[in-house]
Formats: C-alpha cells, structure tokens, sequence
C-alpha cells in the first residue's frame, strides 16, 4: 500500500491514462466513475447488449467513456492497463492476449489496495468471509476507529479512496476470483479456511488453492497472516507466510491469535493473554461461527482493538442478511434465510446449527461440487427436503442414493417434494412444516439459474415468507 501518496498525486497519475474495463457490474462502475473523473480516457466493454445495461450506461453517461457491447474484441486492448470485474474469467480469449502483449491487468480490488494510504486487513475463505469482514469491522468502529468495509462484501472501496486518512482502518473481504490478479497483499491478511468451491470456474482445486494465497505471496515481513488452523490447508500455508503467522482454533491452544478454553474465548497477542467470554454467550448459530468469531477476535486484536470492545460486539452481534437470518414466525414455524449457502458445505453448517425439525429448500445452479455428504445429512436432520432449480434432480438423485446406502425404509425417508420456481418452493415448505419445525432455505447451489445473485435469491425469499 502507498502510505504517501496524496489525492492530488493520485488525480495526476490518471489523466490522460487509458483505461479499458471488462465487466459492467458494482466494481467495473466503481473503478470507471473514480479514473474518468480524473481524467482517463476509459473504455467499458461487456458481452450484455446496450439494453441489458441501461441502467449502467445512465449512471456513467456523466462521464468520458467508450461503451464496447456484445463482445471483447481485441481493439478494446488500446489501454494501458486492462481491468477484468470479477465475474470475467481468466481464460477469456481477450484477457489473454492482453497477458501475451505484455499489458498489466489487474482488477478494482488490487487498484484499491495500491493505492489506499490506510493498513487493510484482508479476510479471505471458502466460508464465513462477509461474517467475519462484518463483525471485524464493528469491533473496530467499536474500539474508536473511522473504519471502511467493503471488497468482494458488495460494496467496491475504490470511490472513498479520497476521504481515507492514514490513520484509518480498512477491512475488505477478498474472493478467488478478486485475488487471482492481485500483486499486492493486506498488512493483516487472513485465510480462514479451503474447501471445494468455485470449481466451475477454477481449473482444479490446486488452481483455487494457489488463488487463495495470493492474499499472503506479496506481504512483507512486518505483515501479519491469520490462518485457521482446524483447515489443513490454511494451517499448511503458515510455512509459505513472509510475515508473523497468527492462528484462530476451536480444537487446539495456539501460541499467537484466539482459541477455545473449556469454551471460553481467548485471545493471545504479543505475550498477553485475555479472556474474553463464554462461546454459550454468542448469539450467532452454528458451531461454524464460533470459527469466525475466533477470527475476528485475532483480526480486530492485531488490528488494535481492545479486548472490552472485542466482547461488546460479538457477543451482541446478531448476524448478516441471508446467513441464517431469521425472518419471521408463522403459526409456530420459524423461516431463516440462508441463501448465502451456495456450496453443499455452507448447507451442511446451517443444517447443523439446528436441533429443531427442519424442512430444507435446496437447490439452485450446481456448482460441480460432492453432494453426498449433504445428502446424508438431509436425510438425518430432515423432516422435509423441498427441491428447485436447476440442481433439482443432481440433488435428488445424491439422495436416493444416500437411502440406498443407509438401506432406509420408505417410513424412515423425509418427505421430498420437486418443483422448479422459488415461488413454489416455500409454498410446498409452508404446507410440509408443523408448529416446532424450522424451514430452511439454505440451497446448497448457486442462484444464477434464476436470479441475479444470492442477495436477490434472499430478498425474494423473504418477501414469499412475509406474504405467507
């Protein structure tokens, strides 16, 4: 990070600079609007017609930029840097070339970290990212600090580059996807677990994996890295640190970071050891949370917290939109969205977050991901599985095999119910869930068979369970 660099320096180094950017969502707008207004000549192309993007062409048209639409051809390779949005994959023929020419291509996060003049704790994982960004971040503003968050949680960080002070902190949650053109790390980066995931868009898990690093390859050695060190493969990238290493554990005592005790929550740092609270006091669910609560005691602690405003708010904290939020009781049923669960991992820890009966929603766009210890699970912990979406019949089929190998009775199965649209499902939940029960939609799959992403997937959840 360039701790000296001035707004006014940063306005020179963009005008008259060319720009081109791939990808017309919250990050490619972001980044377009900042460098235009500074005097770059940027150009915007995406493979959506001008129809589909109207909105974003009104929001920019303000500004000095060139619309590309309906495919990247190589003309659009005139820049001095190429700027791919997340959702643009590597592999896509004109991002290559770009890499053959020899053209630097970065993305809005990595432009961000360059250039942001305060310390950024970057959080990273297959799990419990937006979670443990969230409650870092309040524990900071807690303790007294102008704090930004943002990143890969929905909220691009670039268009407040200039109202950063030196003194303030920067708390970002980073995907695979942001990370795997990044050539710059945070000052406290941390990964809090690998599992499969994204393997529709990653060569190989090794290729996710290496992607995942790259949040630690460019530190320094005054940076700190935190790891989970219940995730074999987290644990192992200590040896890869260039830094201090800290660790957060629920099994075992670690030397630096937070840990469990007879399930009290303790943080060591620096040679000081305090205890901050009871894991019983936590009012998030789901033994994956504690995890992440660990986490953001070692974060926020590194970051300068104190431990009294560490306390404060995770054992206030109540949750994150879409990741097993409560939404509202009807006749004795309680629904929770958990739409935030895109992988069968995310599923299986909403699933065990409950003693309750359940009836599941699952669903969505397969991500070519194992079902099958899912599916065990459902048929454990169930009363009532309730399929749509794409993945309907993927995850029907892991079940009938899951039966076959448990050798259940047709009286021992859960009832499971087929049907296409979100609309249909939480109907058919609503008429499967007895007083007592909890209905669950926490897919397992993506939601772009059918909406634009997660959070539209929650929201209209949410709506379907208020007009109940």
């Amino acid at each position: 990070m360039n701790h000296t660099e001035s707004s006014a320096e940063r306005n020179s180094l963009f005008s008259g600079a060319h720009f081109t950017i791939i990808g017309c969502a919250r990050e490619g707008i972001a980044l377009a609007k900042y460098v235009a207004a500074r005097g770059a000549h940027v150009i915007m192309s995406d493979i959506k017609p001008a129809e589909q993007l109207a909105d974003a062409i009104a929001e920019l048209s303000p500004y000095d930029i060139r619309w590309v639409l309906g495919a990247h051809p190589e003309e659009i390779l005139a820049c001095d840097a190429l700027f791919v949005s997340p959702g643009v994959p590597m592999e896509t023929p004109v991002v290559q070339e770009a890499v053959r020419r020899g053209i630097t291509v970065s993305g809005e996060s990595r432009f961000f970290l360059e250039h942001c003049p305060a310390a950024v704790t970057g959080i990273t994982g297959s799990s419990g990212k937006t979670t443990t960004v969230t409650l870092t971040g309040e524990i900071l503003r807690t303790a007294g600090f102008r704090t930004w968050v943002g990143g890969n949680i929905g909220r691009p960080l670039t268009p407040h580059l200039d109202e950063i002070h030196t003194e303030d902190k920067v708390v970002m949650e980073l995907s695979s996807f942001q990370l795997e053109i990044m050539s710059i790390s945070p000052a406290i980066a941390a990964i809090l677990n690998i599992t499969p995931n994204h393997l529709d868009r990653h060569a190989s898990m090794e290729d996710y994996v290496q992607a995942k690093a790259n949040i630690l390859r460019y530190q320094r050695p005054d940076d700190v890295a935190v790891l989970g060190y219940d995730n074999e493969i987290t644990r192992g990238l200590a040896k890869s640190a260039k830094g201090q290493v800290a660790f957060f554990s629920m099994a075992e005592e670690v030397a630096e970071g937070a840990f469990l005790k007879q399930e009290q929550i303790i943080l060591r740092l620096a040679g000081s050891e305090q205890h901050i609270g009871a894991v019983q006091d936590i009012r998030l669910r789901g033994r994956h949370n504690v995890a992440n609560v660990l986490a953001a005691c070692a974060l926020a602690g590194l970051a300068g917290a104190d431990h009294q405003s560490i306390a404060a708010v995770i054992f206030g904290f109540e949750g994150v939109e879409h990741r097993l939020e409560f939404v509202r009781e009807v006749a004795g049923v309680r629904y929770y969205d958990d739409s935030i669960a895109t992988t069968p991992e995310r599923a299986i820890a909403a699933l065990a977050a409950f003693n309750e009966p359940i009836v599941l929603l699952a669903g969505g766009q397969d991500k070519h991901l194992p079902w099958t210890e899912l599916a065990l699970l459902m048929l454990e912990k169930t009363r009532g599985i309730v399929l749509f979406g794409q993945a309907a019949g993927i995850i029907e089929s892991a079940l009938t095999e899951a039966s076959n190998q448990r050798r259940l009775s047709a009286a021992e199965m859960p009832v499971i119910k087929r049907v296409v649209t979100l609309e249909e499902a939480v109907q058919e939940a609503s008429r499967l869930a007895h007083a007592g029960d909890i209905v669950l939609l926490s897919p397992g799959g993506t939601s772009y068979d059918a909406f634009k992403d997660f959070t539209a997937r929650g929201e209209r959840f949410k709506e379907l369970v208020k007009a109940l």
